[in-house]
């Protein structure tokens, strides 16, 4: 079956993790530590020993305004983010793979970061122009992982067949595994070559040729 849609995962795939850590371990804690009048340091300590309480098992760790109202810390979630919005770094080879593949492909995004997140970061790096459709399995499925469901309803609101569509991601699991049992055509994005198989690929342009 021929592909016609291709799903790429965000962070860690087509972004670098600068922007997203920068907001969750200096953005929070600097705010709650101006909220509450105490040292950046204390701050930090008890912001993250709230993520932790919480868990990443839970979708309102991925979500910014959950925090936000959590923390006391106001409305203006999209002002924090949009702070950090020259920390964005899309991958070298990043537009010109995208541009390539919009050609012949419909793009889509893939993704566990919240909307939010989503929304400024591929703004932020250009890149949206991509992709007709973004899909959050925190914000849209209600899901903290790329389970194989997610894939299915992404599938389905596509309107493709899991033959049709081909998935590339930096994680072995959510990426790679996951999509694999569908049917839909993954591969995982390696840039540390740490690992090898038929399925891995080393950055975008290889996964471009690889697509072919």
């Amino acid at each position: 079956m021929t592909v016609s849609t291709v799903s790429f995962d965000m962070n860690g795939t087509i972004t670098q993790g600068g922007f997203v850590d920068l907001v969750w371990h200096e953005g929070v804690p600097a705010l709650f530590a101006r909220h509450r009048g105490m040292p950046l340091d204390e701050a930090r300590r008890i912001v993250h020993q709230e993520y932790d309480q919480v868990g990443e098992q839970r979708t309102d760790w991925y979500d910014i305004r959950y925090w936000f109202r959590r923390f006391q810390l106001g409305e203006d979630w999209t002002g924090l983010l949009m702070s950090y919005r020259d920390q964005v770094a899309p991958y070298p080879e990043a537009a010109e793979v995208l541009q390539r593949l919009s050609r012949r492909y419909r793009l889509v995004v893939t993704s566990n970061a919240s909307r939010d997140f989503m929304d400024i970061e591929l703004a932020a790096a250009g890149l949206d122009r991509y992709f007709t459709e973004l899909f959050s399995c925190t914000s849209d499925f209600g899901e903290v992982k790329k389970t194989p469901e997610v894939y299915a309803r992404v599938c389905r609101a596509l309107s493709v067949s899991p033959g049709e569509m081909a998935h590339v991601g930096d994680h072995e699991l959510f990426d790679f595994a996951a999509p694999s049992q569908l049917g839909i055509r993954a591969f995982h994005l390696d840039r540390t070559a740490a690992s090898d198989g038929a399925f891995v690929v080393r950055d975008l342009r290889e996964f471009m040729a690889r697509l072919g």
